[in-house]
């Protein structure tokens, strides 16, 4: 049976999740400065991101950046100023605090939703992102060491990558890829000089590589596949998926047992999403049915 367009969506969304969720290990991994790592990040997975366009623009590789419009434009600075508030907002307040506030992202993205494209979000849909974010902030805490100056920077970056989604649901053949190599072009020149990237090694750059091409290049292309067929809203509260899978990779790899609060918060998440998305179905199908009856009648 194939899959539906909404199911497709689910798909793409949690890959894109589960491959963002990687970011925490390899910057376990990598001894390098964040501004070195995300430099040279930017450009690797701008690399990656043009060779997925090789593939999917079938000769039309320059084209597509002279015609990617007024939306794939403002995707760029969207997206690259989302990065230097993210940036900024590590070294402004606590990690806990910048990951609290993204949990929001959902109610953000249903404000603008219904603001924007006036798309109701259900109670299912609502009440699942915040039993998400209730989750995330008992993963993280409720520490008040960070600045309130980060905490706007913070919440900047949220509001930032909320856009992002209202754009591609609202424009569905924006050319966002083009859009998104030039982002982390934009974003690796903001961070080159502020980091040492000539003075990695060999073995750094390799993995700040598959860095780059694997969480950048290829979460962003399930993503915005992804974005395409889900609501604002849905698609932010799937993405929440990699705040509990973060920990787990680090877990696997280094053998750190993740805290109580870890495991109660993220199984929150989890129980949030997965609820969330067998009601979605069942709703749907339900809907599916009725229309079929009314057809048959």
């Amino acid at each position: 049976m194939k899959p539906s367009a909404y199911q497709l969506g689910l798909i793409f969304v949690t890959g894109s999740a589960i491959a963002w969720s990687l970011a925490g290990l390899f910057t376990r991994v990598i001894p390098q400065d964040n501004w070195t790592i995300l430099a040279w990040r930017g450009i690797f997975g701008s690399l990656g991101r043009a060779t997925v366009m090789v593939f999917t623009e079938r000769g039309r590789f320059w084209a597509s950046f002279r015609d990617m419009g007024r939306a794939g434009w403002l995707f760029v600075g969207i997206s690259a100023l989302g990065m230097m508030f993210f940036i900024s907002a590590l070294k402004k307040t606590t990690v806990a605090h910048v990951a609290v506030i993204y949990a929001t992202i959902p109610f953000v993205a249903a404000i603008l939703g219904w603001f924007v494209l006036g798309e109701r979000s259900t109670w299912s849909a609502i009440l699942a992102s915040i039993a998400a974010a209730t989750g995330v902030s008992l993963m993280v805490g409720f520490s008040l060491e960070g600045a309130i100056f980060g905490d706007a920077l913070a919440f900047g970056m949220t509001l930032c990558m909320a856009v992002l989604m209202i754009i591609v649901r609202r424009s569905p053949d924006v050319s966002v890829m083009p859009a998104a190599c030039l982002s982390a072009l934009v974003s690796s020149l903001v961070c080159w000089p502020l980091g040492d990237p000539l003075g990695v090694t060999a073995h750094d750059l390799m993995l700040i590589a598959l860095f780059g091409i694997l969480v950048s290049a290829v979460g962003l292309a399930l993503f915005t596949l992804g974005a395409k067929l889900l609501p604002p809203i849905e698609t932010a509260l799937i993405g929440s998926l990699d705040a509990p899978l973060a920990p787990f990779w680090v877990w696997l790899v280094f053998n750190e047992v993740p805290s109580k609060s870890t495991v109660f918060g993220g199984s929150i998440v989890f129980a949030a999403v997965i609820v969330h998305v067998i009601s979605g179905a069942s709703r749907k199908a339900k809907a599916q049915r009725l229309v079929q009856q009314n057809n048959v009648s």
